[in-house]
């Protein structure tokens, strides 16, 4: 089951932000992601905030079904629109997460795209994306998408082989997601990723290699590559647990990670994020980094976080109780935290050395100063970026990337 939210300070009925986290906002990127909770299947793995039609039965769901959730969302930008005033940033990033958003009639994400084009406007080159499940789209399905203001659209691949999509309860067959990288591509989609999971219980390094051939093949400017985390909870945990399936070691993890990033950079690929490689700068995925950067996203829908000028807050989980709240009038909002500058300090550090440009050097103190020299002559920072004042991690620093970000934040 979907996680638990954090702890916080109540949020205002009417979402109301203090006045200092709108200070400045005119310099800052402003981004939205909509979270849509619907999942026709549970993957054995996934301890997101998403529900299936069974799990929503009898708990009140039905005020929040597939039918009217585009209104509850298009609800809450109106909202969105209300707390930040008279802010004139224009929208740079749109990004549609679940769950399954493509299990909505693309006419229902359009619509909710279009309430921020309305309430907000987009910014010129705006990012919009969606994430899809490869059997839940087809040539039509796209073509409706592009027409109405997507211009990037993510696939959930995961692997080529079945036996992988089996332990993983993926339910498309092999070969699906690459031929939705082409459908994609006809639809006039310029940018299109596939996400990857290595480490699965069972997966060979052979297994590995061709799911990288394929999604590498299938021609996406984008890929995203993620080791499995097994969180508790999730079927695949218990199942590890019973013994039906052996757990992977984090040895394992960090060879799967240096095929993967090989076969990248032999392709065209490069890492601009632990996580993520692209063929081109404009390929890469901006809504991302915006999280990365510590910009500014208002996240819509049940469990979505958002960020505002150092307020961080969170939407209630269950899709009922947040068309409730919203239907009282109310903010959807469950808690929230005002980031202590010394938070924000530690943040930066943790997201922005994951990324290929690194973080500045002059955010370190001087227990993490240290750490960073040894990292360096440890070959865990690249040596003429530090001197530079920029701490970027090396491909052997990728591999220990949270080891070096906690001794960093000392």
């Amino acid at each position: 089951m979907p996680s638990a939210l954090p702890d916080g300070e109540p949020v205002p009925a009417d979402g109301s932000l203090p006045a200092s986290a709108l200070a400045g906002a005119a310099s800052r990127p402003l981004g939205f992601y909509l979270h849509v909770p619907y999942c026709a299947t549970r993957c054995g793995y996934c301890d997101f905030n998403t529900y299936t039609a069974t799990e929503l039965r009898g708990t009140g769901g039905v005020l929040a079904s597939r039918d009217n959730y585009a209104d509850l969302v298009v609800e809450e930008v109106r909202l969105a629109r209300k707390v930040l005033g008279d802010d004139p940033r224009p929208v740079r990033t749109v990004f549609v997460g679940g769950g399954t958003p493509t299990l909505l009639a693309a006419s229902d994400l359009v619509r909710m795209l279009g309430a921020i084009r309305d309430e907000f406007g987009l910014a010129d080159d705006a990012e919009v994306t969606t994430e899809a499940n490869p059997e839940s789209v087809d040539p039509a399905y796209l073509a409706e998408l592009r027409a109405g203001g997507f211009n990037r659209i993510s696939f959930g691949m995961q692997s080529a082989r079945q036996h992988v999509l089996k332990v993983l309860d993926r339910t498309h067959t092999p070969g699906r997601p690459e031929a939705c990288v082409a459908e994609a591509r006809a639809a006039g989609f310029e940018h299109v990723n596939l996400d990857l999971i290595y480490g699965t219980p069972g997966e060979t390094d052979d297994d590995w290699r061709a799911s990288l051939d394929a999604a590498i093949g299938a021609g996406p400017d984008h890929v995203s590559a993620y080791a499995l985390i097994v969180e508790e909870g999730t079927q695949l945990a218990r199942r590890i647990r019973r013994g039906e399936v052996p757990m992977t070691d984090d040895d394992v993890h960090a060879d799967r990670y240096l095929i993967a990033d090989e076969a990248f950079a032999a392709a065209g690929f490069q890492w601009y994020e632990v996580s993520n490689w692209a063929t081109t700068e404009a390929g890469r995925c901006l809504h991302n980094e915006l999280y990365w950067r510590g910009a500014d996203w208002w996240g819509a829908g049940p469990g979505a976080h958002s960020h505002v000028g150092g307020v961080r807050w969170w939407n209630v989980k269950h899709p009922g109780a947040y068309a409730a709240a919203l239907a009282s009038g109310s903010s959807p909002g469950a808690g929230r935290e005002v980031l202590a500058d010394e938070d924000r300090r530690v943040e930066r550090i943790l997201l922005e050395l994951r990324l290929l440009d690194g973080c500045p050097v002059s955010l370190l103190k001087p227990a993490g100063l240290a750490a960073a020299r040894k990292a360096v002559a440890d070959g865990l920072l690249e040596g003429g970026p530090f001197d530079a004042g920029r701490a970027v991690l090396t491909l052997r620093g990728r591999l220990l990337a949270d080891a070096v970000v906690r001794d960093l934040v000392d």
